[in-house]
């Protein structure tokens, strides 16, 4: 290792194993993934798991045959498993083989095709897919004995079971549509601000100045610039269905209305509306590693932001290019109306380092839908 790379990097030592990659601790990369689900470790499902599901630092969770309408939302507990909960929560199955809608307002538990057999010092966070969050429907991971969502802890071997609730739009699903998205790590790895700041220096994060303070800070657009018609959208109430497996078949107008850019550079975020923002900023993920929106901050304000927070590997970057991708935002006010200003920070960023660079990075040629967006709607509308 350069000593470059020592400043960048840690002093990981080379794994003993190739298994999970040049480093010790990190992001475990698609091409590992791969590799170690065909050895059936880490990661075991029912049905062949395909190639469209693994990213360059995630793989996509499919649901499976059956889900169940819940009276509420619920976590078993460090004594209960899933199927515990589901004898009183549940109040009746959906056969999802040949396809089946969700409503608005409910709440649903669904088992995955996929499940874990996690090694020691081996754990999970998972997120929504990007055009899940964009269609704002709350889905979260559940595992046995949990005590927390979306967190899959180290050694941890059974099922995995998805919470699904639909927001704003009705969904149609079926066995094996994906709706939220997981990430393998080993470890425990860290990366310092100190770090963030001198990985900037050699490779631009974001157009213009970084704030880093516990991350990088992203903040929102609401000017827009040359050419844009608008700065965001607002969702409609008592739309039609939509079927999460199907793309570029929507009409954005029959389920959203343009915001257009006010002369204040503020908007006001009504109570339990839904909005598609982007940020102020273009960013670039560099090819070793992964980033995540942190989870919501109180001190911002009272609304929440970026339900699918995963930024993959190669997200807005090219080498020797500024960042070209806007990060898009899905907002929700909580309790009161909010004023939300031009170039209010709205979350950061954290990275992470990955075991080793992908083999495939988000871009083109992967058929990324989301490589340089801008302003954009789920991959279900059309452009």
């Amino acid at each position: 290792m350069t000593a470059a790379e020592e400043n960048l990097f840690g002093t990981d030592e080379p794994s003993d194993s190739e298994s999970y990659g040049r480093f010790t601790t990190g992001i475990l990369p698609g091409h590992v993934l791969k590799r170690l689900i065909r050895a059936r470790r880490e990661i075991v499902a029912t049905e062949d798991v395909e190639d469209a599901q693994i990213q360059p630092a995630s793989i996509d969770l499919r649901l499976g045959s059956v889900a169940w309408r819940v009276r509420a939302s619920f976590l078993p507990g460090p004594q209960s498993t899933v199927r515990d909960k589901l004898a009183n929560a549940a109040m009746h199955e959906i056969d999802l083989s040949g396809g089946a809608v969700l409503e608005t307002g409910c709440v649903y538990v669904a088992p995955l095709l996929e499940s874990a057999e996690f090694s020691f010092r081996v754990s999970g966070i998972a997120n929504p897919k990007s055009s899940t969050g964009r269609l704002d429907v709350f889905t979260r991971l559940i595992t046995d004995r949990a005590q927390g969502f979306d967190r899959i802890e180290p050694g941890y071997h059974g099922p995995l079971y998805a919470e699904i609730s639909p927001r704003t739009f009705p969904i149609l699903v079926r066995k094996g549509s994906r709706l939220n998205q997981l990430r393998v790590r080993k470890g425990s790895p860290q990366f310092t601000d100190t770090q963030l700041k001198r990985l900037h220096a050699e490779t631009p994060l974001v157009d213009g100045e970084a704030d880093i303070d516990n991350g990088l800070a992203l903040s929102v657009d609401l000017k827009g610039g040359a050419g844009m018609h608008h700065v965001g959208w607002r969702a409609k109430r008592h739309t039609g269905i939509i079927d999460i497996d199907k793309r570029a078949v929507l009409d954005p107008p029959d389920y959203w209305d343009p915001i257009q850019a006010s002369k204040t550079g503020t908007i006001v975020l009504d109570p339990d509306e839904f909005y598609i923002l982007a940020s102020r900023e273009a960013v670039a993920i560099p090819p070793e590693f992964a980033a995540e929106m942190v989870p919501f901050n109180p001190m911002v304000g009272e609304f929440r932001v970026h339900y699918a927070g995963f930024f993959d590997p190669g997200f807005g970057y090219a080498p020797s290019k500024p960042p070209c991708a806007r990060a898009v935002l899905e907002v929700r006010s909580h309790e009161v109306p909010f004023i939300l200003e031009h170039g209010q920070i709205i979350g950061r960023l954290v990275f992470e380092r990955l075991t080793e660079v992908p083999t495939e990075v988000y871009g083109e040629g992967l058929g990324s839908h989301y490589q340089r967006q801008g302003l954009k709607l789920s991959k279900h509308f059309i452009c």
